[in-house]
């Protein structure tokens, strides 16, 4: 949060100050989710132009809400990743998305084992690349295993298919990826975000989910009917929401709406 503490100063004191300073805003030291700071606290008005709309309506005021926001390089990802994605039980590592293993957070790179940047939303799914923009979104960027990121490659979401080997929980077949139990929110909500920040008017194509797989180089992702059975199955943890704050606070300025409403998903894709 970057709530001032000047007014609680004059009421209270220099002394519960100094007290209240103990709580520092994430701007200052990056929060993690035991952090005496409350995760998933957005600013009072923040999503204030979102008020009592649904459909159409609510997605083109979160787009105007979440638009605004401080664009990172591809390198600077990287970095960011490292605070976005930080073990709270290891603060030297950062935890892989599909395998969920911790791993030292300078074990970055494209060799065997060690981790590298997914996009979540496949960039050749609009064909963006890793350009300024979408292709350096940390909304949906995520730390995994290099060949795992392989394995996954651009396909579509969908139920189904054999176990991934090196990560147990994973299943994949020919067009469509299914991520283990604990991220498949994680996963439907960061897809879901692209297709509310990215809508064509900022030289960029109009990103939308759809309920197919194998969707090639179009600027479409799916599945939607699953995606959205994955919001409800696994609500935003702490850990989901404690990322969503760092990237808010520390690095894009913006916030992904469904990880703060994830009761938006049905209010826009009824």
């Amino acid at each position: 949060m970057r709530a001032s503490h000047a007014p609680l100063a004059a009421a209270l004191g220099t002394a519960a100050l100094l007290v209240l300073s103990a709580q520092a805003p994430a701007t200052a030291m990056p929060l993690t989710p035991d952090s005496a700071v409350t995760a998933n606290d957005a600013p009072a008005d923040y999503y204030k132009d979102a008020e009592g709309k649904t459909g159409p309506e609510l997605k083109t005021a979160l787009h105007g809400i979440i638009k605004e926001s401080d664009a990172l390089s591809y390198d600077q990802v990287w970095d960011a990743l490292k605070a976005t994605d930080k073990d709270p039980d290891n603060p030297s590592n950062v935890i892989l998305l599909y395998t969920g293993r911790s791993q030292s957070a300078d074990d970055n790179g494209g060799g065997a084992e060690q981790w590298n940047r997914e996009h979540v939303w496949a960039k050749s799914h609009g064909d963006f690349g890793t350009s300024t923009g979408p292709g350096t979104d940390i909304h949906h960027l995520r730390p995994t295993d290099v060949s795992v990121n392989s394995t996954r490659g651009s396909k579509d979401f969908d139920a189904g298919g054999e176990e991934v080997g090196e990560a147990p929980g994973n299943y994949t077949d020919g067009d469509s990826f299914e991520p283990r139990d604990e991220v498949k929110g994680d996963v439907a909500r960061m897809i879901l975000y692209m297709a509310v920040r990215y809508e064509g008017d900022d030289d960029f194509p109009d990103l939308e989910p759809n309920d197919k797989v194998d969707n090639g180089s179009a600027p479409a992702h799916g599945r939607l009917s699953v995606l959205k059975k994955w919001n409800e199955q696994d609500p935003p943890s702490a850990f989901e929401k404690n990322r969503n704050d760092v990237i808010y606070d520390q690095f894009q300025h913006n916030r992904n709406p469904f990880v703060d409403h994830p009761e938006w998903v049905d209010a826009i894709w009824s």
